[in-house]
């Protein structure tokens, strides 16, 4: 019976261990999600473990880097926002929750600049989680422009240049400027509509022509005179009927 208890506490101690570890390291990172929010990767290491209640060498031995912490920290935060945009995938009236799922990631990431960094580029979050974050807001962009609640030649990467602007325009609104104002005249610019402002086309990558304004088929660039702007007859009449209708 004795010997039994003995071969026990090997195992007990171990498990013990194991526990400690694992509540140390999810205090470190608890901890390193508020002062990376605060101060962005700027946020002392030694903070980070003090607010963690425990040592620097504790949290090295969960994180070999203060980057690798900041990693795990956003990372955790970039996935959310993928997993609600994935159940939101199906969601009744694409347009609505479109809107509604952009207007909250912005208010939520401009308060927070750890996540402001990522999305803007000046570190990168773990391999492959910026690129599910994209992919996910790519299905949303698409249900909601078959639903003509987004106009159909706005991009992934317009939207991701569009999210990165709202970021910096809402951290520096003035005082006089409510939360969120400046996000809302930046989705006006998204919705369809006559008297939309004409996007200049995107040329085809690695190639000097550029694209018809009606079709959006490759124009070949003019070796005389002003540049082509449509690729035929056709749709340049049907430009001008445009205009037409427009104008009346």
């Amino acid at each position: 019976m004795a010997e039994r208890r003995l071969s026990s506490l090997p195992s007990q101690a171990s498990a013990s261990l194991r526990s400690d570890a694992r509540r140390n390291r999810a205090l470190v990172l608890q901890a390193a999600r508020s002062a990376f929010e605060e101060a962005g990767l700027g946020a002392p290491l030694g903070e980070i473990a003090r607010r963690a209640g425990v040592g620097t060498g504790t949290v090295y031995r969960h994180f070999p880097s203060k980057e690798a912490l900041f990693r795990a920290a956003v990372s955790d935060r970039i996935v959310l926002f993928t997993d609600t945009a994935r159940e939101l995938a199906h969601a009744d009236d694409p347009g609505a929750v479109f809107y509604r799922y952009l207007s909250a990631v912005i208010r939520l990431t401009v308060r927070n600049k750890a996540l402001c960094e990522a999305l803007e580029g000046r570190f990168e979050a773990s391999p492959g989680v910026e690129e599910a974050f994209r992919e996910a807001l790519a299905v949303l962009l698409q249900r909601a422009q078959q639903a003509d609640a987004v106009r159909k030649d706005v991009t992934i990467d317009d939207l991701m240049a569009l999210l990165m602007g709202c970021l910096s325009m809402e951290q520096r609104r003035g005082p006089g400027v409510a939360q969120g104002r400046m996000t809302a005249l930046a989705c006006d610019s998204l919705r369809p509509g006559r008297r939309v402002t004409k996007l200049p086309a995107n040329p085809p990558a690695g190639r000097n022509e550029t694209q018809c304004g009606v079709c959006g088929g490759v124009v070949a660039p003019a070796r005389t005179g002003r540049p082509a702007r449509y690729c035929g007859a056709a749709c340049r009449q049907k430009a001008h009927r445009e205009r037409a209708r427009a104008r009346a």
